[in-house]
């Protein structure tokens, strides 16, 4: 229980694996508006659960299969009495502007609000990238208790709201990871194997969520993309980007944010994806493809 007096009745959930270079920070930053922190953990390997427990937050190990299901089930069966609930991931921050928009704006607000959306502000190498970015800026973060659910998908969840209406609030949390860019490139070579689990999940309709209308949206926003010849695709999205949405303004980080988002990270993608069906053909069966995310990826396409 944090005894800071200024702290609102919120339970903030973080999940982590590995993440001994972060948490502290995650921790002591959140404190200053949440009455409790569960910290769930993967059974890392390194300090991340020494650092959190001395800091005083609940640390809680489970079994991993992807985000989504992690943090579904914390919102199942975490034992949670607060008011609002929060979602942290370890390498993020609450600005000191956010932090007392919180605690003016959370206790008062009508009933009838049950989420808040959050800017989010990324910094790479450094640099606060403020132009280039296609995804929404704005997050739902905090809820109250009992309002959402955490979309069913291997990559790209995000918390639903269930019901009741929602606000924005003003000011930001940051994603700051301070790990180097042989980090980032694993990390996202990891992504673009569950990005293509999406794609020939959606292809074979082995996904059996209920879609959100946002989520149609998102969908079929990627099938745009995904309609694209291969390869080619990955140097319209550096294009627009860089060019069109104005990633050239953030200096050499933008520059280099682009060229990895595009060329290793959606070029990879597109590469990966040629890889498979250079292997299996370009209509393989169904029985096919699934024993093929399990044995390469260990990716169970029928979980979600």
């Amino acid at each position: 229980m944090n005894q800071n007096t200024q702290a609102v009745d919120i339970t903030c959930i973080i999940l982590t694996y590995n993440e001994e270079l972060h948490i502290a920070r995650c921790i002591k930053n959140v404190q200053q508006i949440a009455r409790a922190i569960f910290v769930i953990d993967s059974f890392s390997t390194d300090n991340t659960v020494e650092i959190a427990s001395l800091l005083g937050a609940h640390v809680v190990q489970h079994k991993y299969v992807n985000q989504a299901q992690q943090f579904q089930w914390a919102i199942d069966n975490l034992k949670i009495d607060s008011e609002w609930v929060m979602r942290m991931d370890a390498d993020e921050y609450l600005t000191s502007a956010l932090i007392t928009e919180i605690r003016d704006k959370i206790p008062a607000l009508s009933i009838s609000i049950c989420g808040c959306y959050i800017p989010r502000d990324v910094i790479f190498l450094g640099k606060n990238i403020k132009h280039g970015r296609i995804t929404p800026p704005r997050i739902l973060r905090l809820w109250r208790r009992g309002c959402v659910y955490m979309e069913q998908r291997w990559m790209d969840e995000r918390l639903l709201l269930i019901k009741g209406d929602s606000i924005s609030l003003k000011n930001r949390f940051v994603d700051h990871n301070l790990n180097d860019l042989t980090w980032w490139t694993s990390k996202h070579n990891y992504y673009a194997n569950r990005e293509i689990a999406v794609q020939f999940a959606n292809r074979f309709n082995l996904l059996s969520e209920i879609k959100s209308n946002d989520l149609i949206y998102r969908d079929s926003q990627k099938g745009l993309y995904y309609k694209m010849p291969l390869f080619l695709r990955a140097f319209i999205y550096f294009s627009l980007r860089y060019f069109l949405l104005g990633g050239w303004l953030d200096g050499r980080p933008g520059l280099i944010w682009a060229i990895l988002q595009a060329y290793w990270y959606r070029f990879l993608i597109d590469a990966k994806i040629y890889e498979i069906e250079s292997h299996l053909g370009k209509n393989p069966s169904r029985e096919t493809v699934i024993e093929y995310f399990k044995e390469k990826f260990s990716i169970n396409l029928m979980s979600n």
